[in-house]
């Protein structure tokens, strides 16, 4: 499967020639701010099948003390992936274009979610992260 993705402006465009897994919605403060939204919508694919077509020279980094952190468009703002010791380990779903076959299977750190958000029913809720089993 070819997934491809891009920013907002679209001066940054991927592709990932494989399928995408472990689809998340995160819900702690920290994703709320990276996001600007109530939750992420993210998964996580293999870093041998992603590659970026063009615009990696407008991608900016964000890395915290554990290695782990995001790159986004330095013109437009949008978050892109996720990355850990310098590669992609995952992709930011709102970014994908087209269908990538895949649905959110679990949303984590409910515990500290927004007051004014409301989860929908049906899917799997963890206060904390998901075991690493699920």
């Amino acid at each position: 499967m070819i997934i491809t993705g891009e920013c907002f402006c679209g001066g940054v465009k991927y592709q990932i020639d494989g399928r995408l897994r472990d689809a998340r919605s995160c819900h702690c403060s920290r994703c709320r701010k990276a996001f600007s939204s109530q939750a992420s919508a993210y998964a996580l694919v293999d870093a041998a099948e992603f590659n970026w077509l063009f615009g990696r020279n407008l991608l900016t980094s964000y890395v915290g003390d554990q290695g782990f952190g995001l790159q986004f468009c330095g013109k437009c703002g949008s978050t892109l992936v996720g990355i850990f010791n310098e590669s992609v380990h995952g992709v930011t779903l709102g970014c994908i274009n087209g269908d990538p076959e895949i649905e959110i299977g679990k949303h984590i750190y409910v515990g500290s979610k927004a007051k004014w958000e409301r989860i929908p029913d049906g899917v799997p809720r963890f206060n904390e992260g998901a075991p690493k089993d699920t």
